[in-house]
């Protein structure tokens, strides 16, 4: 999975990233590499790999992991090439969903580029250019589909979509807000229209409101009721207190939000909002050589989820041995499992569900 975090210069969208990868450098939980100087391995905190591998004690222990890419901020006219505009919006093309960083607090040292705090300006600021930059891609793609349609007349179904795509975009509606059935839905997931991108709100709190007073945050408010109509998450942080905490070990940072009335930070509450945003679970392997999470979409069936190992995998695909991770650790063994006939023999329509211990029986 791959998230951008993008925002207005002054944000806090540094910060916040510079939390997350330090997070991930110091605490053996969140293991971290740099790939570029912009870009973050983050692995996903999940207690059930760490109780796989309690009772295995394998010699390889692989979680999930995220990708942040912290992009250049966005100024007016970024569509146009304004700033890094255009590096900025091919950054956003490859990310799987977006993390707005809105300012929602007040602080007179750090200047904002237009000159007040103010949310509801800033996120509009943002998604118009984000529009302006769709509205040239949708414009290339009617072109290339109406020439096309000349020896293909199935297009034509497309190209009407697509037109309509277009007004919606020019009546300032993002492009994941445009009611489509299922075939046009897949027409607007190959078109890479950045307004297509699901979003969370991270809104940017002082730490005085983020322990004790967010409702009483006006931008906060308006944010909320922003990502509400549009369907999209918010989540209420401080990326001034997760620099605070990033260096911290496990117990120490427990203690430390324990004492400010917080039960998580802020990078497992993102995981928790990214995964839910993007329909995503994860089912786990496990054995003496290897514990592993494998993530994969929501409903995904035992081969296709078998094929996110191997594709032979799913080539070859026999049967999918499975058991839930809460029964395992009921039974204490896989032995003690089986025995009490909690280990299923699934098929090719069986659904992953989250949480799942499989082993995969394929022949090729």
């Amino acid at each position: 999975m791959k998230l951008g975090i993008v925002g207005l210069p002054n944000v806090g969208k540094s910060t916040l990233f510079n939390a997350i990868t330090n997070a991930g450098a110091q605490s053996a939980n969140y293991p971290f590499c740099t790939i570029e100087p912009n870009v973050g391995v983050v692995s996903v905190p999940d207690s059930r790999l760490d109780k796989l591998a309690d009772m295995y004690h394998p010699d390889k222990y692989t979680p999930a992991v995220i990708e942040f890419v912290d992009i250049a901020g966005l100024v007016k006219g970024a569509s146009k090439g304004e700033g890094l505009g255009n590096k900025f919006l091919a950054n956003i093309r490859e990310v799987d969903a977006v993390i707005h960083v809105v300012r929602c607090f007040v602080n007179d040292d750090i200047t904002h580029v237009d000159g007040s705090i103010d949310p509801r300006r800033d996120i509009e600021t943002i998604n118009l250019e984000l529009i302006f930059s769709d509205l040239e891609m949708i414009e290339r793609r009617i072109d290339r589909t109406a020439k096309a349609m000349k020896g293909d007349k199935k297009l034509a179904a497309e190209l009407e979509f697509l037109k309509r795509v277009k007004q919606e975009l020019e009546n300032g509606t993002l492009a994941r807000n445009i009611e489509c059935d299922e075939s046009e839905k897949e027409i607007l997931a190959q078109s890479t229209l950045l307004t297509a991108k699901p979003v969370i709100y991270a809104c940017n709190l002082s730490e005085e409101d983020f322990a004790g007073g967010i409702e009483s945050n006006a931008g906060y408010q308006a944010v909320c009721e922003i990502a509400q109509a549009e369907g999209s998450e918010v989540l209420p942080i401080c990326a001034e207190l997760e620099a605070e905490i990033a260096s911290l070990d496990r117990e120490e940072k427990a203690m430390f939000l324990a004492d400010l009335g917080i039960e998580q930070g802020g990078l497992d509450l993102l995981i928790q909002r990214s995964y839910h945003l993007l329909g995503l679970i994860s089912y786990l392997t496990a054995g003496k050589p290897e514990v592993r999470a494998w993530t994969i979409k929501r409903g995904t069936k035992a081969p296709q989820a078998a094929g996110k190992i191997h594709t032979d995998f799913e080539r070859g695909f026999i049967r999918a041995e499975v058991v839930s991770f809460d029964d395992l650790m009921a039974c204490g063994s896989m032995t003690a499992a089986k025995e009490k006939g909690l280990v299923r023999s699934e098929g090719k329509e069986f659904v992953m569900q989250d949480g799942d211990v499989v082993l995969f029986r394929f022949n090729v």
